[in-house]
């Protein structure tokens, strides 16, 4: 595999502008999910910050301290972890559509900005301020986004 793209985003909009600017020119999978199974992925892991984790999220709890020093670091940085297997209500059908899941994605997006109050705590992190959960999906679209290589413009140029 070819190196992956160095991704940051400052908020979720860019995340958003990133998936329409791929989906406009094309791209070059380095991975294993399409442009709209990573937009569904984002949306299945972003969605429950505003309408609350499953129940059984919570019996790992007792991990937050650690995960908060040693994984969250990793996720903010330029170190996000590869390989790690998530649960099974997160991972995508094969069989999505690229331009509804962006526009999808689109929404979910909206609708995380319009939502007032605190958000769910994170399954990992726990209670965050609203920029540190926004930061968190930020950086976790950077991850996966990473992985679709936009295609050449005509000039040849990436």
């Amino acid at each position: 595999m070819s190196e992956l793209r160095e991704l940051r985003f400052d908020h979720l909009g860019a995340a958003v502008d990133e998936a329409r600017e791929l989906l406009r020119s094309g791209y070059t999978r380095q991975g294993n999910w399409s442009l709209g199974q990573i937009c569904r992925h984002l949306i299945l892991v972003q969605d429950p910050s505003v309408d609350g984790y499953p129940k059984w999220m919570s019996l790992f709890v007792f991990m937050r301290p650690v995960m908060r020093r040693l994984l969250l670091p990793k996720v903010l940085g330029n170190d996000s972890p590869r390989g790690i297997r998530t649960a099974s209500i997160f991972v995508p059908p094969a069989d999505v559509n690229d331009a509804a899941e962006v526009d999808a994605f689109a929404k979910s997006v909206e609708r995380f900005h319009a939502h007032v109050g605190d958000y769910a705590p994170h399954p990992a992190f726990g209670k965050q301020s609203r920029e540190m959960i926004e930061r968190i999906h930020a950086c976790h679209a950077a991850h996966h986004l990473r992985f679709l290589q936009p295609a050449e413009t005509s000039t040849g140029v990436i």
